[in-house]
């Protein structure tokens, strides 16, 4: 008897291995035969009118797994978009800096009252209200410094050692004073102010914007030269913050300077020059991190000097023996359209003068 699945004559004879091992090759299981793309209408589905004799069947029947792989791309879709707009919505992102302002700066001369005392450089420094300043740079003191709500330690230190060197540079150092160089003060400027710094030194002009004094201190060297004694410094520096996004550096001083009139031998006849600089310097984060500062506001006072000198190029000091009589401002034409020039004057008050009564 044959047995099961056989057929009922046995194996045709010359069927190597069995019919069963011949056909065991296109054998499909049920699994298969489900994710076949094409399956076969039913019969009564094909009595139908032109109904095709199979069917496609649709993608998520044939791959369970592709509807997981899709649903995991669908969700790193949607985290990485809600990180994205988290980073745009946050609340404590960097404020964007501010616009960078012009300077405005005003250089008012101060007469003296009689003539300017002179002598020896260290007897008028004795003998006068700066006897007790420090000298060069170490009048410039730096207090310590504390983080703000929006700022770090660190960076406020760094806002105030910037403000220091750029007095350092623009009010202390000889070669600018006498008429030098002046690219190291440039250089520490934000690069939107340097267009009115070179400006400023290429067609200085007193309008409240465009003075070279009101950066820095400097004497024409064809009139005035320094006297071999170093400045004499005294002032503050004090940091707010003004915004998240900005701190701001006020700095008051005086600088004292002996000076005396150009190619003249030896300093016994040599007198003394004061300028007090009120100045505020502001740093956005762009100006912390690269070394830079702008200088908004920029008030002096300098004398002795005549109220009629123009004082816009160069500060231009009364030297020993002269003095300011007949002196007045030239006057201001409210009539006259476009840019005035307003002409500011004051007097230098008993006692900032060098007290020379016989004391050495």
């Amino acid at each position: 008897m044959a047995g099961r699945g056989d057929p009922p004559e046995g194996t045709p004879e010359g069927v190597p291995g069995g019919g069963e091992d011949e056909y065991r090759s296109v054998v499909f299981d049920e699994s298969f035969v489900r994710a076949a793309r094409l399956q076969e209408f039913s019969a009564q589905e094909r009595i139908g009118e032109h109904a095709p004799a199979v069917r496609s069947r649709h993608a998520w029947a044939r791959a369970g797994a592709s509807r997981q792989a899709v649903a995991l791309v669908l969700l790193i879709a949607i985290a990485f978009a809600a990180a994205v707009y988290m980073g745009v919505r946050h609340p404590y992102q960097t404020p964007q800096p501010q616009t960078v302002e012009p300077l405005h700066s005003s250089v008012v001369p101060l007469a003296p009252r009689g003539e300017v005392p002179g002598g020896p450089p260290d007897r008028l420094f004795r003998s006068s209200p700066a006897a007790e300043f420090r000298t060069g740079a170490e009048g410039v003191t730096v207090p310590g410094a504390r983080r703000t709500q929006s700022f770090s330690e660190s960076q406020v230190m760094t806002a105030l050692t910037t403000a220091k060197e750029y007095l350092v540079k623009s009010a202390i150092d000889p070669g600018v004073l006498t008429g030098g160089p002046v690219q190291a003060v440039r250089l520490l400027l934000d690069p939107a102010q340097q267009t009115q710094f070179d400006q400023s030194f290429a067609h200085p002009v007193d309008d409240g914007r465009h003075a070279a004094t009101g950066w820095l201190t400097r004497f024409n060297p064809a009139e005035v030269t320094l006297a071999d004694t170093p400045v004499r410094v005294r002032g503050t520096l004090t940091v707010v913050e003004r915004s998240p996004a900005t701190l701001e550096v006020a700095a008051d001083h005086v600088f004292v300077y002996a000076v005396q009139q150009a190619h003249e031998r030896g300093p016994d006849h040599a007198s003394l020059f004061t300028v007090r600089r009120e100045a505020r310097f502001r740093f956005d984060r762009n100006d912390l991190r690269d070394h830079h500062l702008e200088m908004v506001q920029s008030t002096v006072l300098a004398g002795p000097q005549a109220c009629a000198a123009n004082a816009s190029g160069y500060l231009r000091p009364m030297l020993a023996g002269q003095s300011a009589k007949g002196d007045a401002p030239t006057g201001t034409d409210p009539y006259t359209t476009g840019r005035t020039t307003v002409s500011l004057c004051g007097v230098m008050a008993p006692g900032t003068q060098p007290a020379l009564d016989g004391r050495s």
